[in-house]
């Protein structure tokens, strides 16, 4: 099973520099789409249902920003767009379309967009504020029994080694020591697994999947790793190979390729 995250940066500007072309050679089973920058209204029927896959789709309520789908080549026994079924209050989350679960039996792909915290005290208070209840979300999902891969852009680069600049970055978001140590507890305590580390656990330069417009950061590889397929740990045990595509470039995020031998 071939499951590819996409971080978009907008469907409609990566279509244009020929993401569905590309996917379309891909062949992968199912295909994890952050930031949409889209509503229904301004979807093609390819970027809707490209040939051969079914299209599910949580898009943001204000126009042009977040939103998250998922491209699959077995239609889904269920589709839960958003976490509005978790115990914890999360209408400004849903508002801003994060998160949806595509159910194939007891397996669920998730395609998942955390907030970043860049811009400001405010929406770093807003990340702080979704990491702790989706915590609580993730604490559930484990303990459900399922086999379950989540993949998407987390905002956190979790290792010194996942980032060029970690001296730089400690106090910014995205590499905040609280950030990191949120990541750790996932990982060490709740029992997630990081697919891509596990396979790679030493990899440093190769493993970057956004690199900032400013500057020469593409250029001289200047990049971070915060998109991840984070999984259970019977599912990722599965995992045979784990890849960066870097030959094309469809946003300022690379797509990040996973192989599970079911």
């Amino acid at each position: 099973m071939k499951i590819i995250s996409l971080k978009l940066n907008g469907i409609r500007s990566a279509t244009n520099k020929g993401v569905q072309t590309w996917l379309k050679k891909q062949d992968a089973d199912i295909i994890c789409m952050q930031e949409l920058k889209a509503q229904a209204a301004d979807m093609t029927p390819e970027m809707l249902n490209p040939p051969g896959y079914f299209g599910h789709f949580h898009y943001a309520e204000k126009k042009g920003y977040s939103g998250v789908g998922i491209y699959s080549k077995i239609k889904p026994d269920s589709v839960i767009q958003g976490l509005a079924s978790s115990n914890a209050d999360v209408a400004d989350i849903d508002s801003e379309g994060r998160y949806i679960e595509c159910q194939f039996g007891n397996l669920s792909v998730i395609s998942l967009y955390l907030p970043s915290g860049s811009s400001g005290e405010e929406r770093q208070a807003f990340k702080f504020s979704v990491m702790s209840r989706f915590m609580l979300h993730l604490q559930t999902l484990i303990r459900s029994g399922r086999d379950i891969i989540i993949c998407g852009d987390w905002n956190i680069a979790h290792q010194e080694l996942d980032l060029k600049n970690f001296k730089g970055n400690k106090k910014n978001s995205g590499f905040l020591p609280e950030e990191r140590a949120w990541l750790s507890e996932l990982f060490d305590q709740v029992g997630w697994v990081d697919v891509y580390r596990a396979l790679h656990p030493h990899t440093s330069d190769e493993c970057y999947t956004w690199w900032s417009n400013r500057g020469q950061a593409w250029a001289n590889n200047v990049g971070w790793r915060i998109d991840y397929q984070i999984a259970s740990p019977a599912i990722a045990a599965k995992a045979i190979t784990a890849s960066i595509y870097k030959d094309e470039r469809f946003s300022d995020h690379a797509p990040l390729i996973t192989n599970y031998h079911l």
